[in-house]
């Protein structure tokens, strides 16, 4: 295993993350729509409100309150509802516990000296957010450099202590805190600690410079629905991880050709109203194509975008009280050509997929991911940029990089892994 797991801890990055802010379930939707606008992430912890102001929280506490994750996709979905959709101020007042799917093991509280491998471990089995306490002081165990909290340097003065466990081991080097910084906490994402790995794929040779194919880093059990069925079919298939569904052509050989994706991340800080009608009435090939204003009188649809939820949301792009056209544009889509009886290769924008091959690098794969803010990558077959064979997301680099090579010396039937490959005798 490499070292940098074993010498880095959570603390080391943290340095510039801001400090969390809370999302309580009591606010609405509108509420939940800036927030997520706001956000680094196309998802934001959701959290039950504290039963007295200013109390002072241990880490049970705080995990009992986590109710679950809101993303992007939830949002679209709910307004796709036809409640919704015939009632755009009743949608956004909404509060938000009606819609978030609650889910407290996605998030666990961490001290600051908790090993990066222990981390990595928690996220590959399900944790999305590590919540980590601001402004202490603490003995971390990292060798590369001492860490700044409360404005002074730190010294690293024991880095003997270490712990197989994931919770943090009262006997090792821990963190103290006053009280007024006591609940003051930032939130690290998968994103944080794939943006980190990628600063240090120098100690992970020769691993980054392996295909994802033969590192075992793609998953083929991926979601799909067919470009002719419904957009709306898609929020019935959804997965936990990634949150994302292709939108597939199946080819005369009986194979499938990636078109597009309904995803959370590619529906991040769209125009949710016009997404979200778009979801409820249009094909998956036209909403992940693009449907423009002037392709034909059934692809557009006029709806009254009331003032009222209008001036004070991010929903419908500021309110105006005309009606109001659906367009792939509306939705944060803006494809080359305004028809789809075109050639589809060229009919591609923002709605287009992030492929890789199967003979990509997982250094090109986490600077892609990375790069477009995504939390996948969808894999396609080495002699075609079109047929798709799985999809790489978050848990399953975390998985490739922290794998445990095999004996080298099996017996018969056997296998070896070196370096990530399988070989089966």
């Amino acid at each position: 295993m490499a070292s940098v797991f074993l010498y880095h801890v959570v603390g080391d990055l943290t340095v510039g993350k801001p400090e969390m802010v809370e999302l309580c379930e009591t606010e609405t939707m509108e509420a939940a729509i800036r927030a997520i606008g706001e956000s680094t992430e196309c998802g934001i912890p959701v959290w039950k409100r504290k039963s007295h102001v200013g109390m002072v929280e241990n880490n049970e506490m705080l995990q009992q309150r986590f109710v679950g994750i809101l993303n992007s996709l939830d949002i679209v979905a709910f307004f796709a509802k036809s409640e919704c959709l015939e009632d755009h101020d009743k949608a956004l007042k909404t509060p938000v516990s009606d819609v978030v799917v609650p889910n407290n093991s996605l998030l666990k509280q961490v001290d600051p000296a908790t090993r990066l491998i222990d981390a990595l471990e928690m996220m590959k089995h399900g944790v999305k957010r590590l919540i980590v306490r601001k402004s202490v002081v603490w003995k971390g165990m990292s060798k590369r450099f001492s860490m700044i909290y409360s404005g002074k340097w730190l010294k690293n003065i024991d880095a003997s202590g270490s712990s197989n466990n994931l919770a943090a081991n009262p006997n090792r080097p821990s963190s103290s805190s006053t009280s007024s910084t006591r609940d003051k906490f930032c939130c690290l994402s998968r994103e944080d600690v794939i943006r980190f790995l990628i600063g240090c794929l120098g100690a992970l040779a020769p691993l980054p410079l392996s295909s994802i194919s033969s590192i075992g880093a793609i998953n083929p059990n991926y979601q799909f629905v067919e470009a002719s069925a419904a957009a709306i079919e898609a929020t019935k298939k959804l997965p936990d991880d990634p949150s994302a569904v292709a939108v597939v052509e199946q080819t005369q050989d009986d194979e499938y050709k990636i078109i597009g994706e309904i995803s959370a991340s590619k529906l991040w800080k769209c125009d949710y109203l016009s997404a979200a009608w778009a979801l409820a009435n249009l094909s998956a090939g036209q909403f992940v194509m693009g449907v423009e204003d002037n392709v034909s009188s059934r692809s557009e649809y006029n709806f009254s975008v009331h003032p009222t939820a209008g001036n004070n949301n991010q929903a419908n792009g500021g309110g105006s009280a005309r009606p109001k056209k659906f367009s792939s544009r509306s939705i944060g889509f803006n494809p080359a050509t305004p028809s789809l009886g075109v050639s589809r290769s060229m009919y591609r924008g923002r709605s287009a997929p992030l492929t890789c091959r199967v003979t990509s690098s997982l250094a090109a794969v986490m600077a892609q991911m990375l790069s477009h803010r995504a939390t996948h990558v969808w894999v396609t077959e080495d002699h075609s940029d079109d047929i798709v064979v799985g999809v790489v997301g978050y848990a399953d680099i975390m998985a490739a990089v922290t794998k445990q090579p095999a004996s080298t010396n099996p017996g018969p039937g056997r296998t070896t892994e070196v370096a990530g490959n399988d070989i089966h005798h």
